[in-house]
C-alpha cells in the first residue's frame, strides 16, 4: 500500500471540503485522514498508486465555495489502516488564512427557512457549510468553532449530531444552530430599552412600513435601513446620517425586485446573484418605485440582494425596497456592537434590531459594477475579506501595507499570499483610525505574523503615514501614490514588469511639488519612469476647490485664456458671487494658497461644474459621477489638444479643448454631446500618449490604474483605442484607493530585494 500527503491551501476550511475529501475518499476506496490545520488543509492518503494519482487530480477541482489556491502532494510510508477519517484539527506552525468569506444564504437553506414543517422554519440564522458567516465572527485559526463568536452557543443534540455527522450539509459547520440554541432576535428602543414584541422581526417590519428608520444588525455591522419607496423617510436619514446627496444602497426582495428598479443585462445580474452578494451599481430602470432621494441627481442605483436569512425574512415582511446604508454617521466606521450603536445612533434610529451573536470584525458591504463586460471591485470587502490574492513571487519578509487616506484598506502580506483587510473608509474621524488600528492588529494576530517592513504613502500628512512612522520594530518603506496604483494592478495581473501604467485619480502626492494624478509611468516594482503627464491646475484653496469645483474651472479657464476669460458669457459664474469670483481669481493670477494639481479627476471636476453650471460638490466625486451618468451615446468627434514636450515630462496640454468647449457652450451644444466629447478626447489623447510611449520603450503590457477608471467610459473607449496592445484592467482588486495597499506591499518587497 502507497501512501500520499498532499497538502492544500486556499479557501478549504468553514466550506464543507473536508467532509467533501470524506466523501471522495470512500468513493474512490482511499483510506487515511484529513485535517485543517493553521495553513490549510492536509490528507494522508493510502491505496494504490493509480488510485492515489486519481484522488490528487480530484482535490484540485474542489466544489464552489471552497477554492484550492496550491495543492502539493508526496509520498510518505504506507499504513495500514481500514477506513478513512476526519482528524480533529492542528494547532500551531506557519500560518495562512484560509477562513472563507462570509457566504450568502445557499438554496437549501433557504428551502428549509420557508418550510413550515422544518424545525428551522422562519429561523433568521440559519446556516450550513455552504453558507453563512465566517469571517466575520471568526477569532483565531484553525477555523473551529471555539474560534468564533458562537463558541458561547451550546449546541442541541439536533444540532450536535448534524455537526458530527460527515454525510450531513452541516458537517463542521460552526455557526450551526437553531431556535432551541442558537443566537436570537430582539427589538431595542433606541436607549437599549428593550421593546415588547412576540415578533422582532415583524415587528421591525411594521415600523419600516411605518416610515420609521431602524437599526439592523446583520454579519459585519448595522445597518439603517427605511423606506426607500417613501421620499420622506430616506430625507429624513439624510438629514440624521448628515449624507448630503452620497446615494444609498437599496435591499431588494429577489431578482424579479431587482429587476423592477434597475435595467440588469446578464453580467449584473450574475453579479448580483454571486455567492458575495455585492451591491451593484447598475442603470436605474425608469419609472422605478425607488424614490430619486435614494440616488440624486443619478441615473444610477446601487442595488443589493439578501444575504442572510435575516434579511430574507425582513424583506419579505416589508415586501418593498429598503435603503440599506451603512450604520454610522457620513465618515465614522460601521457599528458592529450593541451597546456602541446605541452610542453612536443615537438620533439616527427609532429602534434596533438586534442579536446575541457578537460580530468579531466589522465588515462593510462590498461594491461592484459591470465595466466592459466584466465586473469591477470598486470596494472590497464582506464576501471577498479575506480570501488571499495569490502573489507571482514569494515575499522575503512579511510587510504591512498601510493604504491612503481615503477609502483606506490596509495590506498585510507573508510569503506568497497578501490579504487586503476590509474596507476602513477616510481616515478623518478618530473612530475610524481607531478602526484602521484595531482591524490590523487583530490580521496579525490571527496570522501570528508581525510586519518586518512598513510600506506606506509619501504624503505626510496622510494619518496612514503616521500611523507607519509611529510603529516601532520594523523598516519604513515610502511608496509614491501612483507608482503603488501600477504595481497593485501588476500584482492582481501576475505581472513583475516593466510596464507601462496608466494612473488617472484625482490627488497623489509627487516628489516634484505638484499632486500627480494624470500620470503615464514605465514601471517595475522596484522603481518607476515618467514618461508623460498632464498640465498642472492651480487648485485655488487647495482642498477647497474640490468641494467648490467653480474654483478649478475658474483656474482652467484663467490658464486657457490668457488671464482673460470670458466668464459673463458662461452661466456658472452666474451661479457664483462675483466678489468670491474676483478674489479667487487674484490667488490664481498670484499664486497665493493655489498648489498645483495634475490629476485627471480635478479635470472632470472643473469641466463638468463648468458645463453643468453646477458650483459646488456635496460628496467626492459627484460631478464626475454626473458628467460620465451624462454623456451621450455614440460618436460625437473629439477637442483637440496638444502635447508640450519642452516641459521636464512631457505634458498632455487640453487648453485647447477648454477653448473648444467654451464655444460649444456659446453655440448652446447640448452638454450631453459635450461631455461625449470631452470622454472621447482624454480616451484619443490618452491613447496617443501610450503609443508614444510604446515608440520609446517597447511593446509592453498596459496596466489601467487609479479612481477615474471606475468611469466605464473611459475605460471601455481606452481598451478599444488599444485593443492591438496587452491592456490590463483592475477586477478583484480596486482600481481606486482601495487596492493601494497592495500596491505598497509589492514595492517594499521589491525595493528591499533591490538593497539587499
Amino acid at each position: 500500500m502507497s501512501g500520499r500527503r498532499i497538502e492544500i491551501r486556499g479557501t478549504v476550511q468553514g466550506v464543507g471540503f473536508r467532509p467533501w475529501v470524506y466523501r471522495l475518499a470512500h468513493e474512490l476506496g482511499v483510506a487515511g485522514r484529513v485535517r485543517n490545520h493553521a495553513r490549510g488543509v492536509t490528507v494522508e492518503a493510502f491505496g494504490g498508486d493509480a488510485v492515489l494519482d486519481d484522488l490528487v487530480a480530484r482535490l484540485r477541482d474542489a466544489p464552489a465555495p471552497a477554492h484550492v489556491r496550491a495543492l502539493s502532494s508526496a509520498p510518505i510510508p504506507g499504513e495500514e489502516v481500514d477506513d478513512f477519517v476526519i482528524d480533529h484539527s492542528a494547532a500551531g506552525g506557519d500560518r495562512a488564512l484560509s477562513i472563507p468569506p462570509d457566504l450568502a444564504t445557499c438554496p437549501a437553506c433557504l428551502a428549509e427557512l420557508a418550510d413550515p414543517a422544518d424545525r428551522r422554519f422562519g429561523y433568521p440564522f440559519i446556516n450550513c457549510t455552504h453558507c453563512g458567516p465566517r469571517f466575520t465572527i471568526a477569532t483565531g485559526i484553525p477555523y473551529d468553532r471555539p474560534a468564533t463568536t458562537m463558541a458561547p452557543f451550546t449546541m442541541c443534540p439536533a444540532c450536535q449530531r448534524e455537526y458530527d455527522d460527515p454525510d450531513d450539509r452541516r458537517f463542521h459547520a460552526q455557526p450551526d444552530a437553531c431556535p432551541v440554541c442558537g443566537p436570537r432576535l430582539a427589538l431595542w428602543g433606541p436607549d437599549g430599552t428593550p421593546l415588547a414584541a412576540a415578533d422582532p422581526l415583524a415587528a421591525a417590519a411594521a415600523r419600516l412600513i411605518a416610515g420609521e428608520i431602524v437599526a439592523v444588525k446583520g454579519l459585519g455591522g448595522f445597518h439603517l435601513a427605511c423606506d426607500a419607496t417613501r421620499a420622506a423617510s430616506v430625507v429624513d436619514l439624510r438629514a440624521r446620517k448628515r449624507r448630503d446627496a452620497r446615494p444609498f444602497a437599496i435591499m431588494v426582495r429577489d431578482l424579479a425586485a431587482a429587476h423592477a428598479v434597475a435595467s440588469l443585462d446578464a453580467a449584473e445580474v450574475a453579479l448580483l446573484t454571486a455567492p458575495e452578494r455585492p451591491i451593484v451599481v447598475a442603470r436605474r430602470r425608469p419609472g422605478a418605485a425607488v424614490v430619486a432621494e435614494v440616488a440624486p441627481d443619478s441615473g444610477l442605483v446601487g442595488v443589493m440582494l439578501p444575504y442572510t436569512p435575516l434579511h430574507h425574512l425582513l424583506l419579505a415582511a416589508v415586501d418593498r425596497p429598503l435603503v440599506m446604508t451603512s450604520g454610522n454617521l457620513s465618515e465614522e466606521p460601521i457599528c458592529a456592537d450593541e451597546r456602541e450603536a446605541i452610542h453612536r445612533l443615537h438620533g439616527l434610529a427609532d429602534a434596533l434590531l438586534v442579536h446575541d451573536r457578537a460580530i468579531a470584525t466589522r465588515c462593510d458591504d462590498s461594491v461592484a459594477r459591470v465595466i466592459d463586460g466584466r465586473p469591477t471591485l470598486l470596494r472590497r470587502s464582506r464576501g471577498h475579506v479575506p480570501r488571499a490574492i495569490a502573489l507571482a513571487r514569494s515575499l522575503r519578509q512579511p510587510v504591512l501595507g498601510c493604504g491612503g487616506q481615503l477609502k483606506n484598506t490596509f495590506c498585510l502580506a507573508a510569503g506568497d499570499s497578501a490579504y487586503l483587510g476590509p474596507h476602513i473608509g477616510d481616515l478623518d474621524a478618530l473612530a475610524t483610525l481607531t478602526f484602521f488600528e484595531q482591524a490590523i492588529a487583530r490580521m496579525e494576530a490571527i496570522l501570528e505574523v508581525t510586519p518586518a517592513i512598513l510600506a506606506h504613502d509619501l504624503h505626510p500628512g496622510y494619518l496612514s503615514t503616521r500611523y507607519a512612522l509611529e510603529r516601532d520594530h520594523a523598516r519604513l518603506i515610502g511608496v509614491q501614490h501612483h507608482h503603488a496604483h501600477v504595481a497593485a494592478a501588476m500584482a492582481e495581473h501576475g505581472l513583475d514588469g516593466p510596464v507601462i501604467g496608466v494612473a488617472y485619480d484625482g490627488t497623489g502626492w509627487g516628489p516634484d511639488g505638484t499632486a500627480w494624478g494624470g500620470e503615464l509611468l514605465l514601471a517595475r516594482l522596484d522603481g518607476f519612469t515618467r514618461l508623460a503627464t498632464f498640465r498642472p491646475i492651480a487648485l485655488a484653496g487647495g482642498d477647497a476647490a474640490i468641494r467648490a469645483p467653480w474654483r478649478i474651472a475658474l483656474a482652467l479657464l484663467d490658464d486657457a485664456f490668457a488671464g482673460a476669460p470670458p466668464l459673463d458669457e458662461l452661466a456658472l459664474f452666474g451661479a457664483v458671487p462675483g466678489g468670491d469670483v474676483e478674489v479667487v481669481t487674484r490667488m490664481i493670477q498670484r499664486g497665493i494658497q493655489t498648489p498645483r494639481a495634475r490629476g485627471v479627476g480635478r479635470y472632470f471636476d472643473g469641466v463638468a461644474a463648468l458645463a453643468l453650471a453646477r458650483p459646488r460638490s456635496r460628496h467626492e466625486g459627484q460631478l464626475a459621477m454626473a458628467w460620465d451618468d451624462l454623456a451621450a451615446a455614440g460618436d460625437h468627434g473629439r477637442y483637440p489638444w496638444s502635447v508640450d514636450d519642452d516641459a521636464a515630462v512631457p505634458e498632455l496640454d487640453l487648453r485647447p479643448m477648454i477653448r473648444a468647449i467654451v464655444d460649444d457652450l456659446r453655440a448652446g451644444v447640448a452638454a450631453a454631446v459635450i461631455a461625449a466629447r470631452f470622454h472621447d478626447t482624454l480616451i484619443a489623447a490618452t491613447a496617443a500618449a501610450v503609443r508614444d510611449a510604446v515608440a520609446a520603450v517597447g511593446r509592453l503590457p498596459v496596466v489601467l490604474t487609479g479612481g477615474v477608471f471606475q468611469n466605464p467610459r473611459l475605460a471601455v473607449g481606452i481598451h478599444a483605442a488599444l485593443a492591438d496592445l496587452d491592456v490590463r484592467g483592475h477586477r478583484d482588486v480596486p482600481p481606486g484607493d482601495g487596492g493601494l495597499a497592495l500596491g505598497q506591499v509589492v514595492v517594499a518587497d521589491a525595493i528591499a530585494r533591490s538593497e539587499a
